[in-house]
């Protein structure tokens, strides 16, 4: 059953110096099969105006998946290496995911995700995001 839920997310890249990012929008919270889903619209604020965001929450992984102006399925798995194709509007990247921690806590109500991990750009330097998500559904 889908719910209305909160989405909080924010993310702070070391880079040269720390620069956070945060978020909070409505969306729609639910649960199909082992996995929870919280989707949401991207605003002019986060640059992807017209993409749709699915945050797919596991037991022990998380993936987002972007649709729209820009397209990306980014897969985080504790321990694990993944690569994945991120589609702009001006081109193709290809990402270099390493995940370094990811702390999982959610349930029918909501929850949190809490992921640490290192992302480099083909063949660059790679830099480190963490990146937190908070859920609440509303009743």
């Amino acid at each position: 059953m889908k719910q209305k839920a909160i989405i909080s997310v924010s993310s702070k890249q070391s880079i040269d110096e720390e620069e956070l990012i945060e978020v909070v929008t409505p969306g729609n919270f639910y649960k199909k099969e082992n996995y929870y889903y919280a989707v949401y619209e991207e605003t002019e604020l986060s640059g992807m105006r017209g993409t749709t965001t699915t945050l797919k929450i596991g037991k022990d992984k998380f993936s987002l998946i972007r649709m729209g102006s820009t397209s990306a399925k980014m897969d985080f798995d504790k321990k694990t290496k993944n690569v994945s194709m991120y589609n702009t509007p001006y081109g193709t990247l290809e990402l270099k995911i390493e995940t370094k921690d990811l702390d999982i806590d959610i349930n029918d109500n909501g929850g949190s995700v809490m992921v640490n991990y290192n992302m480099s750009l083909s063949g660059q330097t790679p830099y480190n995001t963490m990146l937190k998500i908070s859920i609440k559904a509303q009743e």
